[in-house]
């Protein structure tokens, strides 16, 4: 039989179940906090993580944007969070996942609630709101909407301060009042400090002033350098260096019977610039057809079609982006398993009809929606192992 021809071929679209699915109830950053609640004797949580041992005061140190594969890159900017490699995951050097999508609100989300996209959520930058048809912006919580409504769920700080375990989080005073604040990370006390000196002189504090605890910290430039310039620029080394030093600081002054665990909400990728790694939805009329609503972000889309449409968006989707995105129905997704082991049914409708994830280095950029984020350097949201892989460092006293 005659082989086919170079332009007789058609490739397939990416398998969904070809997705590398976040480890969700056994290493993802849902897990994370259960688990030391559970080695608190928090009522009701469950030791996810099972490499980790319990301590009776416990920190986590989140650290934006520092993914597992570049803080592995860059040992010489960071080497002493490059020496804690080893102790990732309770000793077996090995990284935990961030959940899908790859992005800070759906993230915070997951670490403080405990519980993955598919029930806090949040499953994207920006998802349509059922209750207007508008697209709400989790990370800038706009437009503004019932913080309890959207997600109801108490955070595993509220549980443990309930069951007496000091619960506390020190980070930027901007972040003390916000919703995503609110519905992520609130319970206990939030101690606001501006530099990050600070924060972790405090952190150490809070530790120290209890015989059970649970506190949080956080670091954000790293992430603001990689979307800038680049995770390979000076400025992200430069960023990455201080927070290292940072980490060493905190390290330092943990008080006995102490466990403090390093981690991320994402890693992150450059993609470059130009027509073949950018393509432009709002300048591309086969990708638009038959489409409402464009939500996510650059590499971790949801997309929502106009009604009757959603047969033919997910055609045209497959056709036009399938061998370089995962593209799925909002069932096929689910079923996959990308937003958790089940999805709440006040969230079902927040996910796209389509939704796509990038496995290329590649970008669905909205020059004329998203002017700002189109232009970033680097970028994260999918599975891909650079930007869902992060560490999960651990020091103890």
């Amino acid at each position: 039989m005659a082989q086919p021809t170079t332009w007789d071929t058609h490739p397939e679209p990416l398998p969904v179940d070809s997705a590398p699915v976040p480890e969700y109830g056994t290493g993802s950053l849902a897990d994370l906090l259960p688990t030391l609640a559970a080695g608190l004797g928090v009522p009701g949580m469950t030791a996810g993580i099972t490499e980790l041992t319990p301590a009776d005061r416990n920190c986590v140190f989140l650290i934006d944007g520092l993914g597992w594969e570049q803080l592995r890159a860059h040992p010489e900017d960071a080497p002493f969070m490059a020496s804690l490699l080893g102790t990732s995951r309770g000793g077996t050097g090995r990284p935990i996942t961030a959940g899908y999508p790859a992005t800070t609100a759906t993230s915070l989300a997951s670490v403080g609630t405990g519980l993955p996209p598919g029930a806090h959520g949040l499953p994207g930058y920006t998802v349509r709101d059922p209750a207007t048809g508008e697209l709400m912006n989790q990370l800038r919580w706009q437009p503004w909407t019932a913080p309890a409504v959207w997600q109801p769920y108490p955070t595993v700080f509220q549980l443990a301060h309930e069951a007496g375990v000091h619960s506390a989080q020190v980070s930027s005073p901007a972040f003390a009042n916000t919703p995503l604040t609110k519905v992520a990370l609130s319970g206990g006390t939030f101690q606001g400090r501006l530099s990050g000196e600070d924060r972790m002189d405090l952190a150490a504090e809070q530790l120290a002033g209890a015989d059970r605890a649970l506190v949080y910290t956080y670091y954000a430039e790293v992430d603001g350098a990689g979307h800038r310039f680049g995770v390979d620029s000076d400025t992200w080394r430069g960023q990455l260096a201080h927070v290292d030093r940072l980490v060493q600081r905190l390290a330092e002054q943990l008080p006995p019977r102490s466990a403090l665990y390093v981690t991320a909400d994402h890693g992150m990728i450059d993609v470059p610039f130009g027509e073949e790694h950018r393509i432009d939805f709002d300048e591309d009329w086969e990708l638009r057809a038959g489409v409402a609503l464009l939500g996510g972000e650059g590499r971790a889309r949801h997309v929502y079609a106009l009604p009757g449409a959603q047969n033919d968006v997910l055609t045209c989707w497959r056709e036009v982006l399938g061998e370089q995105f995962w593209v799925a129905s909002r069932d096929e997704a689910i079923e996959a398993g990308w937003f958790g082991p089940h999805i709440d049914a006040r969230v079902y409708d927040r996910i796209g009809d389509v939704v796509a994830a990038a496995r290329d280095d590649v970008l669905l950029i909205a020059s004329e929606r998203e002017p700002k984020e189109s232009a970033m350097v680097g970028n994260h949201g999918s599975m891909t192992p650079a930007e869902q892989l992060v560490p999960l460092l651990e020091v103890r006293s």
